[in-house]
């Protein structure tokens, strides 16, 4: 057969729906510091949301013993018996929250459970509000499965958290879900009873408007922070809620890919007609795991809560002790999110001008060798975000490198 004529073959063509949707800007400029170890150069990545805590060797354990049982075949679709029990048990026990086995699904990570809920749900044109900053995949999630994102800033005055009366705004009858991570990736930020409450009579008020909460960093909190979830603080929105959690960060699990979520029944069904199209179950081993995660000791959380706390500490206060960044103390999670406003404006040594917080990262990262995520990746500039996800040691040459990258720079 005679070749086709390279004239005649069609150029590859992407979907539209991907049209306006890139790789993560987390993950590009980790690929571009990863690339820049691999030439030689000293390159301190901050910009992963990865603990560097190994996983608990009770979990490893479990996952062996499930290889030798011969725990390898296909399991249940959303999630083992033993498993959703666990997760049930899990709810009950640090969120007061009663949820029965089929109101409990489990999938290959939080993200495929955002994914899944969205598409199960989301027509063309659908709203959801979400505070700014917030995750990079919210939008892009929400965007591929036909939505539109509604995007509210939230300023470090007032904590980084949304408010009554601008959510109350951002609802419109087109308004499908209301987004909420608390603690927050970016920023830290988290919500306490009495930051939820408010927000809660709005949305009590708007009864066709259904609520999602990640709460993925619910057990990385410092100081005097009690976590709470909204299903726990008003019993009625739990009919129209989607409670979202993980092994990955309190477990240190990131590669086990294992999220799961509490909700309504008819909800938990349709998001399962998505995965049984696209994943079918989840890992048979890391669910096996994650039995052992939620059920066996839970001692060593605290121990790992206050190794954040000690780099929380030691970020926030080399910060704001820089010239041009301030840094607000986050309440959770394992990220700082500096305003790096006072030093936009400047001129890096090699004579260019810093108009936007990319420039800034982009100066780090070249001249300092220090990777960081421009808060505009998050919907909210001029900040940068740090991950403090990593040894003292190396926190403290970060730090170091960032303090003369900004004495260095010129008015």
């Amino acid at each position: 057969m005679s070749p086709i004529p390279s004239s005649n073959l069609s150029e590859f063509r992407s979907a539209s729906r991907i049209a306006t949707i890139g790789v993560s800007k987390i993950l590009q400029i980790g690929a571009r510091a990863a690339a820049m170890k691999r030439e030689g150069l000293p390159v301190i990545i901050l910009g992963a949301g990865e603990p560097d805590f190994d996983t608990p060797s009770n979990i490893k354990e479990a996952a062996k013993t499930a290889i030798d049982r011969g725990e390898t075949k296909y399991t249940a679709l959303d999630g083992t018996p033993e498993l959703k029990k666990a997760i049930v048990g899990k709810f009950r026990r640090d969120n007061s929250v009663d949820y029965a086995i089929d109101e409990i699904t489990v999938a290959t990570g939080a993200k495929q459970i955002l994914f899944n809920a969205f598409m199960a749900t989301l027509n063309e044109g659908d709203e959801v509000v979400i505070p700014t900053p917030y995750w990079t995949s919210y939008s892009d999630i929400i965007e591929m499965c036909g939505g539109v994102p509604v995007l509210v800033p939230c300023q470090a005055d007032k904590g980084f958290r949304l408010q009554a009366d601008e959510l109350d705004a951002a609802i419109s009858p087109k308004t499908r879900w209301v987004l909420l991570n608390s603690p927050s990736n970016p920023s830290g930020a988290a919500y306490s009873a009495e930051h939820y409450a408010p927000l809660i009579d709005v949305l009590m008020k708007h009864p066709h408007v259904w609520l999602m909460v990640d709460d993925m960093y619910e057990h990385i909190v410092y100081d005097d922070f009690r976590f709470v979830t909204p299903v726990a603080l008003e019993p009625r929105l739990k009919e129209r809620t989607l409670t979202i959690n993980g092994v990955s960060k309190a477990y240190a699990m990131t590669g086990w890919r294992i999220g799961y979520a509490g909700g309504p029944k008819a909800l938990i069904k349709a998001m399962s007609v998505v995965q049984s199209q696209a994943t079918s179950c989840p890992s048979s081993i890391s669910q096996a795991a994650a039995v052992a995660a939620l059920n066996g000791p839970q001692d060593f959380l605290r121990q790992r809560q206050e190794s954040f706390k000690r780099r929380r500490d030691l970020v926030v206060n080399r910060l704001n002790e820089m010239e041009g960044l301030q840094c607000r103390t986050p309440e959770g999670a394992f990220y700082t999110f500096a305003d790096c406003g006072g030093v936009l404006g400047r001129t890096t040594p090699g004579g260019k001008a810093l108009t936007a917080d990319h420039d800034f990262t982009d100066y780090l990262l070249e001249e300092a060798h220090v990777a960081v995520v421009p808060g505009s990746a998050f919907g909210l500039s001029p900040f940068f975000r740090i991950s403090y996800a990593t040894s003292e040691a190396e926190l403290t040459e970060a730090l170091d490198r960032i303090e003369a990258a900004c004495l260095a720079l010129r008015p």
